[in-house]
């Protein structure tokens, strides 16, 4: 007997019970691309996007619909326990790349370039970013982006490479950023963000990705681009979330702020997976309790720069 809305289904007298779900994870049926990234942003929509590092959790993350999958440096601290994402290698990050792209053949894959390997010049950014593309089977890779990677970023945009550029909060430059702190506190902070993404955009990045930024100031970098943003931590103005897959299962000691509470730990994987893509779709999150904050001084300075 079926009982549609209970907390089980009985199949038979004789049956086990099992939990009823409404909301069952759905399995990707085709190809998600960088198309339906921009398609998104037209419609209004919100892509749900997680890290992934082994092709295990990349079969399970496509099994439950996730359509977008960052492979991220954070493997050094999440995968390999180092304080940083400094240590990882580009060798290391084709590996775990080519794994996920085994692991999830229909997903958006981006995969994330690690710090030292594209810094040094613009040729030896251009060798190594095409090297990750062709062995690892990536659709597009990330870059944290600073003023003196434009020419990197027109170079690779010219030879047909996906790139999105990483905003904000930027793991690499945390000696420089004084630590892990969220960006776009004051005035000054927020119109070089805003401004970096503009010439991001015209240098031929594909999409942006802001980590750690106040709702506003990702706000700003929408209406002022016509790329897809993909938030870390940004707020709900951004077409696309992502967050670290570990701190969304509660396997990291210090959750971030602004990752959801899905409930029992519990459960299977793939429906704390698919749980995840559900609220994203319907716009549940981010929420405002997920958001950070810009001082009121300074957001009114802000609104003020923006109008000028």
């Amino acid at each position: 007997m079926h009982v549609v809305g209970r907390a089980e289904i009985r199949i038979s007298s004789n049956s086990t019970p099992r939990r009823y779900n409404p909301f069952m994870p759905s399995p990707l049926t085709r190809r998600f691309t960088l198309q339906d990234l921009r398609a998104a942003r037209q419609s209004a929509g919100r892509v749900a996007m997680l890290t992934c590092y082994d092709f295990t959790t990349a079969q399970l993350m496509q099994r439950a619909g996730v359509p977008s999958l960052l492979v991220g440096d954070s493997a050094a601290s999440v995968i390999l326990g180092h304080e940083s994402t400094l240590p990882v290698s580009l060798d290391f990050m084709i590996e775990l790349t080519a794994a996920v792209r085994r692991g999830a053949p229909l997903a958006l894959l981006i995969g994330d370039m690690p710090f030292g390997s594209y810094q040094g010049s613009v040729g030896q950014g251009v060798n190594n970013v095409c090297r990750m593309v062709k062995l690892s089977g990536c659709d597009g890779v990330k870059l944290e982006v600073a003023e003196g990677h434009l020419k990197l970023v027109r170079r690779l945009a010219d030879a047909g490479v996906a790139i999105v550029a990483h905003l904000g909060l930027r793991p690499q430059a945390v000696g420089l950023l004084g630590g892990y702190r969220y960006q776009g506190r004051t005035a000054d902070e927020a119109m070089r963000i805003v401004t970096l993404a503009q010439r991001m955009e015209k240098a031929g990045a594909a999409a942006l990705l802001l980590e750690a930024v106040p709702a506003v100031v990702a706000k700003a970098v929408v209406d002022r681009t016509t790329l897809p943003v993909i938030g870390c931590g940004a707020g709900k103005h951004c077409h696309g979330s992502v967050v670290v897959t570990p701190d969304l299962l509660g396997w990291t000691a210090r959750k971030p702020r602004f990752v959801p509470d899905l409930g029992d730990p519990g459960r299977p994987i793939d429906e704390i997976f698919g749980e995840y893509v559900r609220r994203i779709n319907e716009k549940l999150y981010p929420a405002d309790e997920h958001d950070y904050e810009m001082p009121s001084d300074q957001q009114a300075d802000f609104a003020a720069r923006l109008k000028g």
